[in-house]
């Protein structure tokens, strides 16, 4: 099995858990999760029993500890993982609606994941990797946008196979809304995207024909669309297809787009030839139907890697 290099932010999640009565005040509570898009399909790989390593920035405080002894107990190689001396490790506040969907808020000002310089990129973060993943919240501002797109070239340069998992979070962008060039300038660097139908729409107001094509044309292999609990669209040259996920009872959804590209991520590297996986559509269905129940685990239950599934878990839940 090929290992893969997951880049980006790790941050705690306070995840609301509910509210209680404090004299005149209804108070919310919070519990604390290790979590961040690209440590949490890191987590999904390892718990599938891949060969995961975590690479960027968390401050060297409490948090900044929690994560990396997180990391390390869910059997993520943590060595590209750094220690900021002062910048402190990014919060994020999740609230749930009665549906399990979330809202955020985050505290990412200066913090250590965003002070990754592109000279803290390193040759060895891909040595014996074959796959590298990525996602939006590294193009943020101009520093960390830099960065990425280093380690990108640096990742294509060894031969690594690039996953960008879109996963908008519009609020951490400076102006409300992600920059949809910036976005978009990164496919010309990409293998693999995963797209919700909700980030397509925003990046793409001429629809799903439009965006695919675009990302075609700027060498991208292969295009996974989700939408909840809709049908995934899976799309490559000469494949045109549609995965339905499983049924399941959403709790919640903190996780779900990280199990699912974890889980697809874990069974792209079990091929034996990567590049023809990604173009094959009996694989690149089995390879979508696997991540969707992942996906479909992790929302039934709370928390990003605390709902990570194992492989006896996937086989006792079907």
């Amino acid at each position: 099995m090929g290992a893969i290099t997951c880049f980006g932010e790790a941050l705690i999640d306070f995840l609301n858990t509910g509210h209680r009565q404090e004299g005149l005040i209804n108070i919310p509570d919070f519990r604390q999760f290790p979590g961040g898009a690209p440590a949490n399909v890191a987590v999904a790989i390892a718990r599938l029993g891949g060969d995961a390593r975590f690479a960027g920035q968390v401050g060297d405080d409490t948090f900044g500890q929690f994560l990396a002894q997180s990391l390390e107990t869910y059997g993520v190689d943590t060595q590209h993982l750094s220690l900021h001396p002062t910048a402190k490790t990014a919060l994020a506040f999740v609230f749930l609606d009665d549906d399990g969907e979330r809202s955020f808020e985050f505290h990412r000002d200066a913090t250590a994941d965003l002070l990754l310089t592109e000279f803290d990129v390193k040759d060895r973060w891909f040595i014996g990797s074959d796959i590298f993943h990525f996602c939006s919240n590294t193009l943020t501002d101009a520093n960390i946008t830099k960065t990425t797109l280093a380690a990108l070239k640096n990742a294509r340069k060894q031969g690594c196979i690039t996953s960008f998992d879109i996963n908008l979070r519009h609020n951490l962008w400076p102006d409300g809304q992600a920059d949809r060039d910036r976005v978009l300038a990164c496919f010309e660097h990409v293998d693999l995207i995963k797209v919700s139908r909700e980030e397509l729409d925003y990046l793409s107001p001429d629809g799903e024909v439009a965006f695919v094509r675009h990302a075609i044309e700027q060498g991208v292999t292969t295009v996974l669309i989700t939408d909840g609990g809709q049908p995934i669209r899976v799309l490559a040259k000469g494949v045109n297809s549609e995965i339905t996920p499983p049924a399941t009872t959403v709790v919640d959804t903190t996780a779900a787009g990280d199990a699912f590209t974890g889980g697809f991520l874990f069974a792209l590297a079990e091929q034996p030839d990567l590049s023809k996986a990604l173009t094959d559509q009996k694989t690149l269905e089995e390879m979508a139907l696997f991540a969707s129940k992942c996906g479909a685990y992790t929302v039934a239950r709370q928390g990003a890697f605390t709902s990570l599934p194992t492989l006896d878990a996937l086989e006792s839940n079907d």
